[in-house]
This record gives C-alpha cells, sequence and structure tokens, in this order.
C-alpha cells in the first residue's frame, strides 16, 4: 500500500436511474463564505451541490437531459426541445426536487421528487422493551407502516380491512404456527395482541418477545395496501430466531409481486433462503456480496469497476 495525492476535487455522487427518468446529483466542498457579520462561515465543511440532472430514460445522454443544474443556475428543456432558465437561483445547498418542482414550468422535476419519495426505508426498528410499537396508540386508518413502527397495530389491521388478510394470517401461522394477530380496541386505541396455541388469553404486545415483534413489523410493512415502488429493508435478520428466517424469506419475496424490494444482510441463511425461493418461485432476484479488502468495501468476485448497467455521471 502507498499513499497517493489526490488529483480530482472531493465529490460525494448519488444517482439512480429507471425506465422513465434518471437522476444523478454532485456533492463537494463548498466555496468559502462570509456570514452576516463579515467573518468566516463556521459551516464550511457543509456540503455542497455542484451539479444536479434529471434525464429521460436508463442512460444519461446530452439529448435525453430535461433538467440541468450547474451551481446555482437551473436550465429546464421545454415541450419544443428547447432549454429555458428557470426562474431565480437555487442556494448551493438546496436542491432542485425541492425548489422547482413546478407541474408546469418543470413537470420531469416533479414527478422525479414523487417517484423518490414514494420510496420506502425501513433501518432500525425498535423492539426494545420502551418500544414505541409495544404501547397502545389511537387507532386510524394505516396503509404505510410508519418508520419507527409505532401504528404497527393500526397498520395490520388496515392489512386486515382493507388488505391481504389472508397472506397476513399465512404469514403469522408459517412464523408461528397455530397462531393469530389481533387487535384491541381500547376505547379508540388500538393495542396489538398475538393469540397461540396453548395459551388461554392473547399475548399482549409488551410481553412478546424482541424477534416475535420484529416480524410482525416486518409482516405490516411489507404487506402494506398501499406497495412502493421501491422497499429498502436494513438487517431485517435482527433478533429473529433462526427459525423464522425462512418464513420471513417468504414474505419478502411474496411482497416482490408489487414491489422492487433491497434487503441488506449480514446473515447469509437469509440470503441463501432468498435465493432458493426465488428459484423455486421463479422471481428475478440478484444478490450482490461486498467484501473488505484493504480498508474499502468491494463487490465479491469483481476484479474492475462495475460494468453493468450502464451509467454515465454527469461532469461539473
Amino acid at each position: 500500500m502507498q499513499g497517493t495525492v489526490r488529483s480530482e476535487p472531493v465529490s460525494l455522487r448519488l444517482g439512480f436511474a429507471g425506465d422513465e427518468f434518471g437522476y444523478a446529483v454532485d456533492f463537494g466542498h463548498p466555496s468559502p463564505t462570509l456570514g452576516a457579520d463579515g467573518a468566516p462561515s463556521m459551516f464550511g465543511l457543509d456540503p455542497e451541490i455542484k451539479r444536479e440532472c434529471i434525464w429521460s430514460g436508463p442512460v444519461l445522454r446530452p439529448a435525453a437531459v430535461l433538467s440541468d443544474r450547474a451551481g446555482a443556475a437551473v436550465k429546464v428543456r421545454g415541450a419544443g426541445g428547447g432549454w429555458s432558465r428557470a426562474h431565480g437561483t437555487l442556494r448551493p445547498y438546496d436542491s432542485m426536487l425541492g425548489e422547482l418542482a413546478d407541474p408546469q414550468h418543470a413537470p420531469d422535476v416533479l414527478a422525479v421528487r414523487e417517484f423518490v419519495r414514494s420510496w420506502r426505508f425501513y433501518d432500525h426498528v425498535r423492539t426494545d422493551a420502551h418500544a414505541p410499537a409495544r404501547s397502545a396508540r389511537i387507532g386510524t386508518r394505516t396503509p404505510v407502516l410508519s418508520g419507527d413502527g409505532s401504528d404497527l397495530a393500526a397498520a395490520l389491521q388496515t392489512i386486515r380491512e382493507v388488505g391481504d388478510a389472508r397472506a397476513l394470517d399465512a404469514a403469522v401461522d408459517a412464523a408461528f404456527p397455530g397462531s393469530r394477530v389481533e387487535v384491541v380496541d381500547h376505547g379508540g386505541r388500538f393495542e396489538l395482541a398475538l393469540r397461540q396455541h396453548g395459551l388461554l388469553r392473547p399475548l399482549g404486545a409488551a410481553e412478546l418477545s424482541d424477534g416475535t415483534l420484529r416480524y410482525l413489523l416486518w409482516a405490516a410493512a411489507l404487506l402494506t395496501p398501499r406497495p412502493p415502488a421501491l422497499l429498502v429493508l436494513n438487517e431485517p435478520e435482527t433478533s429473529l430466531h433462526p427459525d423464522l428466517i425462512p418464513p420471513l424469506a417468504d414474505l419478502i419475496l411474496t411482497a416482490t409481486k408489487d414491489t422492487q424490494i433491497l434487503v441488506v444482510t449480514h446473515a447469509r441463511p437469509l440470503a441463501e433462503a432468498l435465493k432458493k425461493g426465488a428459484i423455486r418461485h421463479r422471481i428475478d432476484a440478484n444478490s450482490i456480496e461486498l467484501v473488505k479488502e484493504f480498508g474499502q468495501t468491494e463487490v465479491a468476485g469483481r476484479e474492475g469497476p462495475l460494468d453493468e448497467p450502464l451509467w454515465y455521471w454527469p461532469k461539473r
């Protein structure tokens, strides 16, 4: 290992491509600025947007660009193919997705913003003794489980009334044979309960193990009556008993009928269960294994940079 001298500016680039639109944003260090009092700004390490683009189709090409932001200026392609400059200027730390989403003058910006907003990310859902999902909460129709799982009971009841109740019952029975989820109404406050074979009364949410509660949270998230375009699960196997891994894999694969799902996991049994289930049900699934080499994360089995799918970053 030998040290090198940086030859390019510091850059953090993010982007995605789809059948209809593609989007990319390039962040870098800001230029030195002064505050209102004339002193150097204390926010000198805040990222600044250097370049931002939206294009039609999956590949960035000059002819496909619909909106282009360089620095503070934004230009938008009109219906006739010509360019016009968007009114006003953007602050270096504001995205055009938030500032220029106008259905009349920038419909592509609005479309991309709403598309990204439809994505759902479940990163760290609490299951500890004081987790919000263990408490009774005011119940309203909840087609989308919140990020902290506080409306779990309402989300499960919504699935039972307007969603796929059979899939919910099947997912619970596959994980806990003979069990059934119930939602108890305490004067408008909903509380989760799990009725199990052999017990004379249902178990309340406060009595469930961390693994049982987490599995029910994933059931509510994956069986949503309002499926998103993209759903990301980060380490869903956390605190789950090994016997729950196969039912969880089946639950994830069931949800892929309506949603593109990205699962980030450290559990090889879950990865193998998803791979086998995808083959069995003829579901299109891809597996990417990451390894750490000399302190950097790389894709296992690939010596060079990723060459698929075709992708180009907008230049500054």
